[in-house]
């Protein structure tokens, strides 16, 4: 009976290199039982293993192919000339070069360099390994030059699994594990699709704190392998929703209409730009006559519509959900991306609301966290959690990030903290000698303790919203210029991990800000003693979120 299983993904990611033996000697790790599928939970056995067969050609191998392409079209055009006639120049080239004795050389030629190129690609292959301990993902490269990346476990920010059309028709995808530090990204390029799903739950069950007692309540026992053959396997996959049903609860999920991705790119600051702009060129090639200007402008629009083309295919089936490893974001039609956040790694999060989506009463929000690698697949979700969305939206969105603001109160001052205009409310906001300074916003401009978090309001016709978590702050300092202290003013700015997030919020009281530091030192302290959220599936690990601290004079 023949095999039914994918040659290209046969139960597991990666291809080991002989069952049971490893590359070469490694100390031994101790046992580690994860409850995830057999095929995954080999890989994270602290040995090396190889990636994706198919990894050298998604790599690198589809530009070689290219060339053979065209050398095979060109020897078809000359064959046909042989055959029917024709005469042209490429065909009297060719039979000078053929009358010639150097034939012979060209042929051994083109053949080294074919066998030195497979050759290469699978040295490539075979030199290309990475292994997964309790404490770190290791990967190495090279055959010349040899390239070893480490990232520990205690430190990943998020892992991202990519899968570009093409990797999908092989049955491959991209796992790119975010760490803390600048560039300090570790991928694996390329595993098994199925397999990459997989191994990403080991990594995160060793990330989390994990223990063996504690693993069969985690999860149930693995799925069995599919019957289907290759083409079957390849297209369930390509028609197959980016997040399982299964994988969090349905209440949880927020999901992105079409028509509302359509019109929030409408209403963008560079479609309103590039609308404007050519309404001015219009305008002046009709007075002017002059039609030189419409090709001065054409490369701008036409860079401005692959803009806008790229935002809309990367957000198509864009969805957000609540898994038991964090947060998970998906997106993607042809080449779908997801990625999970594990809890306590986002430090800082913005809801603001550009000036043309106010009438529709949508919202993006953003967030800071200590990876701060470009991401080779080109992802927008690096920083962005929800490109648009309505208030509903966001509320869910920031339970998602902050549990604790779920209850009545909390929701009331997110709330008064995205409304416009001024407020009777709990937020200090900044005196009316500030108006000066904030001729809009000095009614909205301020701060408060909400829960286990700080929230800063600001902006009065670009209107925004930053909420740091105690447990994340790094430092808290105030800032007076020459001007601002003649007026008893000072500048508020929390401290957090680079991003584009600023927690600055200026043109406040100076007192305020004094008697900040005193509340939030005590709220920070509590929240970091008490915060478990980077070893979030321990024993020990406290699922209670911390006691919320209230300034004096609020209720």
């Amino acid at each position: 009976m023949s095999d039914p299983r994918d040659p290209f993904d046969p139960g597991e990611p990666g291809v080991p290199l002989e069952p049971g033996v490893p590359l070469e000697p490694s100390e031994p790790l101790g046992p580690v039982e994860l409850n995830v599928p057999e095929s995954a939970r080999r890989l994270a056995d602290g040995e090396w293993h190889r990636l994706h067969p198919a990894t050298p050609f998604l790599r690198g191998g589809i530009a070689f192919v290219a060339i053979i392409g065209v050398i095979v079209v060109n020897a078809r055009d000359v064959f046909l000339d042989v055959i029917f006639g024709g005469g042209s120049r490429e065909l009297r080239f060719f039979e000078r070069f053929a009358e010639s004795s150097l034939l012979i050389l060209a042929i051994l030629a083109v053949v080294v360099i074919l066998l030195l190129s497979v050759g290469g690609f699978y040295l490539s292959w075979r030199m290309h390994t990475f292994r997964i301990t309790d404490e770190l993902v290791e990967v190495r490269s090279g055959i010349l030059f040899r390239t070893n990346r480490r990232g520990r476990l205690d430190r990943i920010q998020g892992i991202n699994i990519s899968r570009p059309f093409l990797a999908r028709l092989f049955g491959a995808a991209k796992l790119e594990v975010n760490v803390a530090g600048q560039d300090a990204n570790v991928e694996l390029a390329y595993l098994g699709s199925k397999g990459a799903d997989d191994l990403r739950l080991a990594i995160l069950q060793l990330a989390s704190g994990t223990r063996a007692a504690e693993a069969a309540a985690i999860a149930g026992p693995a799925a069995l392998p599919g019957v289907g053959g290759l083409v079957e396997s390849r297209v369930n996959e390509l028609l197959a929703p980016e997040l399982d049903p299964n994988t969090a609860p349905p209440e949880s999920i927020v999901r992105i209409g079409i028509p509302r991705l359509i019109g929030s790119l409408l209403l963008s600051g560079p479609t309103v730009f590039a609308i404007l702009a050519a309404i001015g060129i219009i305008t002046t090639v009709i007075t002017t006559g002059d039609v030189g200007w419409i090709f001065i402008i054409l490369p701008g629009f036409l860079g401005l519509a692959g803009y806008l083309g790229s935002r809309l295919t990367r957000s198509l089936r864009y969805s957000i959900a609540s898994t038991a490893d964090g947060i998970r974001v998906g997106y993607g039609l042809l080449s779908t991306t997801n990625e999970t956040l594990p809890p306590g790694r986002i430090h800082a999060v913005e809801v603001s609301q550009p000036l043309m989506w106010r009438p529709a009463g949508w919202w993006e929000i953003k967030i800071n966290t200590a990876s701060q690698a470009a991401s080779s697949s080109g992802a927008t979700a690096k920083t962005t959690l929800l490109p648009v969305g309505d208030m509903a939206d966001v509320h869910r969105v920031l339970q998602l990030i902050l549990p604790s603001l779920a209850d009545d109160k909390s929701r009331e001052l997110l709330e008064c903290g995205l409304a416009a205009g001024a407020h009777d409310d709990d937020y200090v906001t900044s005196p009316k000698r500030a108006a000066w300074l904030r001729w809009f916003s000095w009614r909205r401009n301020g701060f408060v303790l909400i829960s286990d978090a700080v929230a800063l309001r600001k902006g009065a016709i670009w209107r925004s919203l930053v909420l740091v978590p105690q447990a994340r702050m790094q430092s808290v300092s105030m800032n007076e210029g020459p001007l601002l202290r003649r007026m008893g003013l000072a500048e508020l700015r929390i401290h957090t991990v680079a991003g584009p997030i600023s927690a600055t919020i200026g043109a406040l009281d100076r007192d305020d800000v004094v008697r900040f530091f005193d509340e939030v030192e005590h709220a920070a302290v509590h929240a970091a003693g008490v915060d478990t959220s980077h070893r979030w599936r321990s024993a020990g690990a406290n699922t209670e979120s911390p006691a919320p601290t209230t300034p004096e004079g609020q209720a």
